[in-house]
């Protein structure tokens, strides 16, 4: 795992000694990404330059070095990730004649570009990565990033410079970058506490998109954009999925799952340097834990973080599930003072604006597993694929309750549902639950009140699910001089949502489509990656391997829904190795209480990033919808902590990057 970076710059007037410091300025920026070893590589012919920084996994030898030479000298690389299936490829790469100094799969890749070209190896990889090859026989840069998006990579062109890199932080250290706020992305932010793929927070910079290749000729004009196009795409792999389900049974499906989860575990568990697993003691993780227990000859290293807050607790149950399993385990509680600490760090970890709220508990569970080993396997993916949010029922159900209602009488019902205080909510949910005892069990009532009187506007199922994930409903009237661009949840090809509604008609598994092309790699990705590799913690997730994802769009929904829960398939695998009674409980989620933090420790913090004044002279935001959610906060008459954090990191961020 490492952190890449460097440029073309299309002046051709640099010296080899002026491209080199400056690509190593590029890659010292992102210093915690690999902090065991360094690396410069320029062409001063075509003002190309690379830079690298190594975090040593497989062959932590001096073979491993990176920006690293093909044999055959046609090709440089500076790459991030892992191929984990590299003994299978080298084993037939050394049938081919290719020879190899040390172990690394970098090496490995190099051979692979040699043997079939760039093209031709890329659908072969079974890994995480993003990477820049540079071929000298074509003067051609090529970009690449991972099928589901875990590893990042940033791109775009400043005046005749083309800068590309694992972190933003490594391309606004070029004099070239310039740091202009991109309004349109501000205002997706706000709508989805992650700004999406392909859009970054600076004009001109961009993401490349999960499962896409990208090429840059040294002869192009300066400016030319990128056209990515998909090696692998998640849309076409969910209609391939559906267009073909599984025909076999139930058992025989969870059979199958063991057999694929229990191979990319394994796959994940091969690393020189010591290892283990993030336990939070739910379905995804325990499951993870669990198939590599099943492979480990001597106790799997386990961490969990616990908090002493009633609902935000997790620590006790991942205890009793590391308990039947045998792991090595370590916990940490983690007082409310010890979690805001983290919070003055966290705009100039994530680079740009990111409020998903569990970052806070990811970065310090990834602190406290890094104090023991260096590589960290997690269990991210499980809900996207098996179901496991409850607003794909809750959805379904609504949408299919609700869609028929005349949007006239629907706007109205709307109105009068949001006029109701939380208190009342809270009351009439207390009161119904001792007659439907299954309302007893809906946390926050009156803030799901609210959600609901807000999608009643949907016009349509697409609406109605971008509603159901927005945070701030209407962005564009937030952000000062911005229309809020299409939203184009992005897989490779970047599927919009029409394209999604039109091809997948059933609105759960839409969902689970729009969530894994977007939330997974734009939120939750981003999140473990930024968080783990901030302490040079090497995370990898097994759930994420194209086999398993693929397979998952082929089992059909009453294999992943049952019994009113999700994650059915999961379940009964997990089941083989961990007793139901440990894991099965409500869905907690990975959060801190930050809601109850904004009206205490951390009032006086908001207040000074909400003031009215300040708004008015930073000019990005209206000042009048934000001061009103942070006073009917305070007074404890809504819970607006979702979009009250949104807007605190923003302006975080803003203190960190000051000059933007």
């Amino acid at each position: 795992m490492c952190g890449i970076s460097g440029f073309i710059d299309f002046s051709r007037g640099q010296s080899a000694e002026a491209l080199s410091d400056l690509a190593g300025k590029m890659a010292d920026a992102v210093r915690h990404r690999g902090p065991d070893d360094s690396g410069v590589w320029c062409d001063p012919r075509f003002g190309v330059a690379f830079g690298h920084r190594r975090l040593s996994i497989i062959d932590v030898s001096s073979h491993g070095h990176q920006p690293m030479e093909s044999e055959c000298g046609r090709y440089v690389i500076t790459y991030n990730g892992e191929i984990y299936n590299f003994p299978g490829l080298r084993q037939e790469l050394e049938q081919l004649g290719h020879g190899f100094r040390g172990h690394s799969d970098t090496e490995v890749l190099m051979a692979a570009f040699s043997q079939w070209g760039f093209d031709a190896a890329l659908p072969r990889l079974n890994g995480m990565f993003a990477f820049a090859l540079w071929d000298r026989q074509e003067a051609t840069l090529h970009l690449a990033r991972d099928p589901l998006g875990e590893k990042p990579l940033y791109h775009g062109w400043m005046g005749q410079v083309f800068l590309f890199g694992s972190e933003l932080k490594s391309l606004m250290t070029h004099p070239a970058c310039r740091r202009r706020i991109d309004r349109g992305a501000l205002a997706q932010f706000f709508r989805h506490n992650y700004i999406p793929s392909p859009r970054s927070i600076f004009e001109g910079l961009q993401k490349l998109p999960p499962g896409t290749k990208a090429t840059l000729a040294a002869s192009a004009a300066p400016g030319a954009q990128l056209q990515p196009q998909a090696y692998w795409d998640a849309g076409q792999a969910a209609e391939a999925g559906l267009a073909g389900p599984w025909k076999g049974s139930d058992a025989e499906a969870v059979e199958q799952l063991d057999v694929l989860l229990s191979d990319a575990v394994g796959l994940r568990m091969v690393s020189d340097v010591p290892l283990g697993a993030f336990l939070s003691g739910g379905i995804d993780s325990s499951t993870v834990v669990a198939l590599m227990q099943a492979q480990s000859s001597r106790p799997v290293r386990t961490f969990t973080i616990g908090f002493h807050e009633e609902g935000y607790n997790e620590a006790v149950h991942a205890k009793a599930v590391a308990a039947h399993l045998g792991t090595d385990h370590t916990e940490l509680y983690v007082t409310p003072e010890q979690a805001r600490e983290v919070i003055p760090r966290l705009a100039a970890l994530y680079d740009e604006p990111f409020a998903d709220s569990s970052q806070i508990p990811t970065l310090l569970v990834s602190q406290m597993a890094r104090g023991h080993v260096t590589v960290s396997l997690s269990g991210d993916g499980g809900d996207e694929l098996f179901g496991g949010y409850s607003r794909y029922l809750l959805g379904a159900r609504l949408w299919k309750s609700l869609g028929w209602v005349p949007r006239p009488l629907a706007r109205l019902s709307a109105a009068m549902l949001a006029a109701m205080p939380a208190p009342v909510w809270k009351m009439a949910f207390g009161v119904s639950g001792r007659v439907i005892p299954r309302l007893r069990n809906i946390s926050r009532p009156a803030e799901k009140v609210k959600k609901l009187a807000e999608m009643l506007g949907a016009s349509n199922s697409s609406d109605f699910y971008r509603l159901l994930v927005s945070h701030w409903t209407r962005p564009a009237d937030l952000v000062l001089g911005a229309s809020e661009p299409d939203s184009v949840l992005s897989n490779g090809s970047g599927f919009p949502i029409g394209k999604i509604a039109a091809a997948i008609p059933d609105f759960m598994h839409r969902s689970m489509l729009l969530d894994t092309v977007s939330y997974l790699p734009d939120d939750i990705l981003v999140k473990v990656d930024r968080a783990s590799m901030s302490v040079s913690l090497e995370s990898r997730i097994p759930l994420l391997d194209t086999r398993v994802v693929e397979f998952a769009w082929r089992v059909p929904l009453a294999m992943k829904f049952r019994n009113g829960q999700g994650k059915w398939l999961l379940r009964q695998v997990l089941s083989r190795y961990v007793p139901p009674e440990l894991t099965e409980r409500p869905k907690m989620g990975f959060g801190v209480p930050i809601g109850q933090w904004l009206r205490g420790p951390l009032r006086e913090w908001g207040e000074s990033l909400l003031d009215e004044s300040r708004l008015r002279r930073e000019g990005f935001l209206h000042p009048a919808p934000i001061r009103k959610k942070w006073e009917q906060h305070q007074a404890g008459l809504a819970n607006w902590e979702y979009p009250l954090w949104d807007v605190l990191m923003f302006q975080a961020w803003q203190e960190a990057y000051q000059g933007t």
